[in-house]
């Protein structure tokens, strides 16, 4: 493994944590970028629960912030940017990221390797891959329920596998974990912790409409389809981070923990 290059990438620094001020498509270039020089691109993606989650959980806020690059999954996020006066230009949701990388690789044979999920949801999103994309690669897959000390083995079948692109369909901070742990020894370019992505692409559960999106209701619709298991979760920590956003709004402009900037972004080659 040769020396790291830095790629300076701008940054919007909220709550302590450097966001990345780009677009999809700024996106999506950095992590060809990565493919085609072999560098590793561990990818961080944040929303309102996560962050909220990551003030009480010192495990998943090292986990994410290992990330070489983080971007705003959710709409709330954004749109806290705004009102603290240190703009996002736009949400890289974490599914639209994934299946960004499915299109360019279809015209460019990436080769990828799905984790997580249950059998059935990964046999489903990998025949859905494969028809959808031809063109990409897949080089292996397994479920998302192996044992704490099936790990090392799983991970030996990634590395073995040789892949461009992992995807880690797991709950946090199960997947930003795995990732950081593992990221030097899978030698693999691209690691992208997709959360229920795959339950998505597998018909188990429905994506909330564009409108609602655009609105930064997802996670309503999210309740609206189990709102016996996720009522409650997101009732707390929306009103969580909202409270963090009102606070940091009401300190001096001086005092703020939001800026923006530009962040070093250290890639390595594999």
């Amino acid at each position: 493994m040769s020396a790291m290059q830095v790629v300076p990438t701008p940054t919007v620094n909220l709550f302590d944590i450097p966001v990345a001020a780009v677009t999809m498509d700024g996106a999506l270039d950095l992590i060809d970028q990565a493919i085609a020089e072999r560098r590793s691109l561990q990818i961080g993606v944040v929303n309102a629960a996560k962050i909220v989650n990551m003030g009480t959980d010192a495990g998943l806020r090292e986990a994410v912030l290992s990330s070489h690059v983080i971007f705003a999954d959710g709409a709330s996020v954004v749109w806290a940017s705004r009102l603290l006066g240190a703009s996002l230009p736009e949400r890289v949701a974490g599914i639209d990221l994934m299946t960004g990388m499915l299109a360019r690789g279809n015209t460019r044979g990436y080769r990828v390797f799905c984790l997580g999920a249950t059998d059935e949801v990964l046999e489903a999103t990998v025949a859905r891959i494969r028809a959808e994309y031809p063109g990409v690669d897949v080089v292996g897959h397994h479920h998302g329920y192996y044992k704490r000390d099936e790990e090392a083995r799983v991970a030996g079948l990634i590395a073995a596998a040789k892949p461009d692109i992992l995807f880690v369909a797991m709950t946090s901070p199960k997947k930003e974990q795995f990732i950081a742990r593992w990221n030097d020894e899978l030698r693999v370019p691209i690691c992208h912790g997709v959360g229920g992505s795959f339950d998505v692409m597998a018909g188990k559960v429905k994506r909330a409409p564009v409108l609602w999106q655009r609105l930064g209701l997802e996670w309503l619709y999210r309740v609206k389809q189990e709102p016996g298991r996720l009522w409650k979760r997101y009732l707390v920590t929306n009103v969580q981070f909202i409270m963090l956003v009102v606070r940091e709004a009401l300190r001096p402009a001086h005092a703020r923990k939001t800026q923006t900037g530009v962040a070093a972004m250290e890639i390595r080659r594999r």
